[in-house]
């Protein structure tokens, strides 16, 4: 058999069915090791910078004065109104709980609004700040406390102040200020606060019990 026939008879093996799908396989099973190796090379990088992140939200929330823990260190895990888990963060002194945080979230023009709450054992604001959002530079984005204080202005209220009623945007009927040629944004903000004081009053007692 002459190494022309041989040649020919491998090339004709190389085309079958059996060794594509191998070699398939082959590449596939490859292309996962990587992707493991990757993702095991960065979780412990990435779980730190979401940490600090996080540790920098909280604390333009709530004043470094109020609590005396590490309040990242045990969140206490609810389950919101839509089924999904929440994680709250809380803030304590002296034993007591001082301040509770989590995160709330809206659906304005461009998508989900990210925005983190703390409140009071009473339920009062300490402070909201928006984390996330899609919405249009120049216009939606003046949620973001970087670019206006309209943010800050839930700072002191509750769930009875102002009354229900009043928890909208006054185009609606509400007190809240709205944003020329934009007010799906605002008013998904103020209804995503809102909801996240009424999940506060359905929650009062489990949020303000200290964990060991």
């Amino acid at each position: 058999m002459s190494d022309a026939t041989v040649k020919t008879g491998v090339e004709k093996w190389l085309d079958k069915i059996p060794y594509q799908a191998a070699l398939l396989g082959v590449c596939a099973a490859i292309a996962a090791g990587l992707l493991v190796g990757v993702d095991n090379a960065t979780r412990a990088p990435i779980a730190q910078r979401q940490m600090e992140d996080l540790q920098v939200s909280l604390e333009q929330v709530v004043p470094h004065e109020l609590h005396d823990n590490n309040m990242v260190a045990k969140p206490l895990l609810l389950t919101g109104a839509d089924g999904k888990e929440v994680k709250v963060y809380q803030g304590t002194k002296a034993g007591k709980v001082t301040a509770l945080v989590w995160e709330t979230v809206g659906f304005g023009y461009a998508g989900e609004i990210r925005t983190i709450i703390a409140v009071d054992p009473d339920g009062k604001i300490l402070g909201t700040r928006v984390l996330a959002h899609k919405e249009t530079p120049g216009l939606g984005d003046k949620i973001e406390e970087a670019k206006s204080d309209w943010i800050t202005r839930f700072t002191g209220l509750s769930l009875g102040n102002p009354p229900e009623e009043q928890w909208k945007v006054k185009k609606d009927g509400g007190q809240f200020d709205q944003f020329s040629g934009a007010t799906i944004t605002p008013r998904a903000v103020v209804k995503s606060i809102h909801e996240a004081l009424q999940f506060f009053a359905a929650h009062k007692t489990e949020m303000l019990e200290v964990k060991p």
